[in-house]
């Protein structure tokens, strides 16, 4: 059900000139399996843990098919955890403006000696206090600590379907094994890893102004605290963070396959735009252009540009 989301995330990449190659897609499907490698991506479908989830997009935060979804962010992150490696963790409704890695790459950086780095969720609601770690964007070195967060994480299948959240499930890990194991947690600056709360936001229309124009620029940019995927799209289409054509939109594998009828099955060429594809929708969301003669979708929202 996210498969634009992911085409979007590629084609945005590629048009930056960011090197994708270390990139593992778990796939929860065939379908998004062969997608992704039609992409150019290494994908691994994992059957026996993901055969049940549905492929199908969730229609809002918590319901079934997203509580499903859930748990299945769990197990990329500890299988490769396991296996020794350093991980970075995201979701597919992220655009880089600068490479994330090289951060977390850096031993000399300010975040070197912390064992998990997360996005800034921007809630400050008890549920995921203290800490407000979102969970679509994180960076976990690979160490006893983590080793044995993650293992537990794995264990609390049962805390993720009652709470219907993979976020409040960790951050209850975080909170006891820093407590307890000293686990280093580090949030990052929300400016350099802005996400829905900011773009939501009434108190940052000017930052998202800047963001749109072009004279800031964040490393990534996470379009959270939305709705459902069809809301995703529209924001980020008239935030200039959309690099899908459209004739590739909404369109299931089989269709999508039909645009390249050689063996390698590359869809990049066919479907990815070397610039953002800026449409307006909502007069009432920050938007990269003026978008005041379209309608609002909050009923007492007000114009995000100034008349």
């Amino acid at each position: 059900g996210q498969s634009d989301l992911l085409i979007n995330f590629v084609c945005s990449t590629r048009s930056k000139g960011f090197d994708i190659s270390n990139i593992i897609l778990f796939a929860t499907d065939q379908e998004t399996l062969e997608l992704a490698n039609s992409l150019g991506l290494e994908a691994f479908y994992d059957k026996w843990n993901f055969k049940s989830v549905p492929s199908r997009e969730a229609k809002r935060y918590g319901d079934g098919v997203f509580t499903a979804m859930m748990y299945a962010k769990v197990i990329p992150v500890q299988l490769i955890n396991m296996l020794g490696y350093d991980v970075l963790f995201q979701d597919v409704d992220i655009i880089w403006y600068k490479d994330p890695l090289l951060l977390f790459h850096d031993e000399s950086s300010p975040v070197a000696e912390f064992d998990m780095m997360f996005q800034d969720d921007g809630a400050r609601s008890v549920r995921y206090a203290p800490y407000s770690a979102n969970s679509g964007f994180y960076y976990v070195r690979h160490n006893a600590k983590t080793r044995y967060a993650f293992t537990s994480l794995l264990y609390s299948g049962d805390v993720i379907q009652a709470a219907q959240s993979h976020q409040q499930a960790l951050s209850y890990i975080l909170t006891e094994h820093s407590s307890l194991f000293g686990l280093k947690v580090k949030v990052l600056n929300e400016k350099e890893y802005p996400g829905g709360f900011h773009y939501h936001g009434r108190n940052w229309k000017d930052f998202m102004r800047e963001i749109g124009l072009g004279t800031r620029i964040p490393t990534l940019f996470h379009m959270s605290w939305t709705l459902n995927k069809d809301n995703k799209v529209l924001f980020m289409k008239q935030m200039g963070m959309w690099y899908l054509s459209n004739k590739c939109e909404a369109k299931k594998a089989e269709e999508l396959f039909k645009l390249d009828p050689s063996d390698e099955k590359d869809l990049t060429a066919p479907c990815c735009s070397a610039k953002p594809i800026i449409s307006c929708h909502y007069s009432d969301k920050p938007s990269a252009v003026n978008c005041n003669d379209s309608p609002k979708i909050d009923k007492k929202g007000k114009p995000f540009w100034p008349k």
